[in-house]
């Protein structure tokens, strides 16, 4: 992902400099450059863009007159040599406002929050989704307690009960195995023995019939030990002559 960005500068030195800040960091892209807001109108017209960096200071109209009249701009980082004008610019919701001469770790600061701003702006469905699904809710007792995923270390089986022991401590609840297992099973879990369901990356040793997670020991029953093996340490075991 790339931002397309504009300079709209009447000063040919500071357009050259932004330029090259462009050039320089990945995630932009240049989509133009012009000396006035009425150039940066007929260029907004013609294609999609993300980024605008505007000069205050501008003949025929300058950048604050434009921000009013236009309602309908891409982001915009404000770039004046007059830090006087600050607290207008940000009346127009301005990503942020650079004043001359701009250094690049500023400029940096500025495109990087523009940049989060927009996959903020434009998160894909796949992405929605994932983030609703990296936790889940389960009942203790008389409350709700909400569990990451990616926290769950392993689930033990107790009868109608499980434990799912997390990074965050162990939590009860009245839910059968199967059922804890089906909601996991897409997450890198595998099942150990008839009692327990364990995090595949979360484990740290295999030893005998025994897993380890950190300091909690798990047992590797006969009937899955070749499974959790063959799975486990599949294209991750070092072997002599590689």
């Amino acid at each position: 992902m790339k931002l397309k960005c504009v300079i709209t500068d009447d000063e040919p030195l500071a357009k050259e400099g932004i330029a090259r800040y462009i050039h320089e960091v990945e995630f932009l892209e240049m989509a133009g450059e012009c000396s006035n807001p009425i150039e940066l109108d007929k260029i907004l017209q013609k294609q999609a863009v993300d980024l605008v960096f505007l000069d205050i200071q501008m003949p025929l109209m300058n950048g604050l007159e434009y921000l009013k009249l236009n309602t309908q701009m891409p982001k915009v980082i404000i770039t004046t040599a007059f830090p006087n004008y600050a607290l207008d610019g940000y009346t127009f919701d301005v990503i942020d406002y650079l004043v001359k001469p701009i250094t690049f770790s500023r400029f940096f600061k500025a495109v990087t929050k523009a940049r989060d701003l927009h996959l903020l702006m434009h998160k894909t469905p796949e992405q929605e989704l994932a983030e609703n699904n990296d936790y889940f809710f389960i009942k203790c007792e008389n409350k709700y307690e909400r569990i990451k995923k990616s926290e769950v270390l392993y689930v033990q089986a107790l009868e109608n009960y499980v434990n799912i022991f997390t990074q965050q401590g162990r939590y009860m609840t009245l839910l059968p195995l199967k059922t804890v297992e089906k909601y996991l099973e897409q997450e890198n879990f595998i099942r150990t023995h008839k009692s327990y369901l364990v995090a595949m990356n979360k484990i740290t040793t295999i030893e005998n019939h025994e897993i380890r997670v950190g300091p909690h020991v798990i047992p590797i029953s006969r009937n899955f030990r070749e499974e959790v093996l063959k799975i486990v340490l599949e294209e991750k075991l070092w072997k002599k002559g590689h």
